[in-house]
């Protein structure tokens, strides 16, 4: 066999090598990550702490630790009977820790925090005042609605009613031979008789001194006392006694 003879592709040496696409580019994104997490970590060591870093990390330190007996303050108190752990006062009814540092950072004022805590609390409460005022404003407004709606309603009726007293009030008087009414607007005119089916017919012929439901209670109380007839119950009684007997009352309200 000659010594350069072609390498056998189906051997295992072929077969063993990863030939899988894009390989080569992921193992150097991979190790590109951790080169950059390496330099990150040597970056976080080397970087020099600035003065108010160093600073707390002192501060936290002393803090943490507690005192000793080389504090002045402490032997004092400790000449004095007080241990380690123990609540000040005589009977021990005082604080065990020491009172919070609170270090202040900011370049503002004294009472500045108290300052625009309060400024945000009235922000707020104004903020309040405004929606229940707006509330109120709208809950008004609905039940002016309602009231003028429940109004126009009652009007529309009582406009429907008189109509209706009136040429009862034709029919009755005319069956007793009378032609000419009491009331010009006793009666409808003839124009009014071909919109008797419309709710909303200006009233052309009533007296503009005397409103609606006051027609209407003069025209029916006639009706009652001339013809023994009630609109409501829509029937016409015998008599007066009769009348007062078997009709509930002279008014729409009595007939619910």
């Amino acid at each position: 066999m000659e010594e350069d003879e072609e390498e056998d592709y189906m051997s295992d040496l072929f077969i063993k090598q990863d030939v899988r696409p894009g390989l080569p580019m992921m193992k150097r994104m991979k190790e590109t990550i951790q080169k950059e997490e390496k330099q990150k970590e040597a970056n976080e060591k080397n970087r020099q702490k600035s003065i108010k870093e160093e600073e707390k990390e002192r501060r936290d330190l002393v803090l943490k630790s507690a005192l000793g007996t080389e504090n002045k303050g402490f032997a004092l108190l400790q000449k004095m009977g007080y241990k380690s752990g123990q609540a000040l006062g005589k009977s021990g009814e005082g604080i065990v820790e020491p009172i919070p540092l609170n270090i202040k950072t900011g370049r503002s004022g004294l009472g500045h925090e108290e300052l625009k805590k309060r400024k945000a609390e009235e922000k707020l409460e104004n903020y309040r005042q405004k929606l229940h005022m707006k509330k109120q404003a709208n809950e008004q407004a609905a039940d002016q609605f309602r009231i003028r709606f429940k109004n126009k309603q009652e009007e529309r009726k009582m406009e429907g009613d008189l109509r209706k007293s009136q040429r009862a009030c034709q029919q009755l008087d005319m069956q007793k031979d009378i032609d000419v009414p009491k009331e010009t607007w006793f009666w409808l005119e003839p124009e009014e008789e071909d919109k008797k089916g419309e709710e909303d017919e200006e009233d052309e012929c009533t007296s503009s001194d005397i409103s609606v439901s006051e027609k209407l209670h003069i025209l029916t109380a006639y009706l009652r006392e001339e013809h023994f007839y009630c609109i409501w119950c829509g029937t016409t009684y015998e008599d007066s006694e009769d009348l007062s007997s078997n009709c509930p009352g002279d008014s729409a309200a009595d007939h619910d």
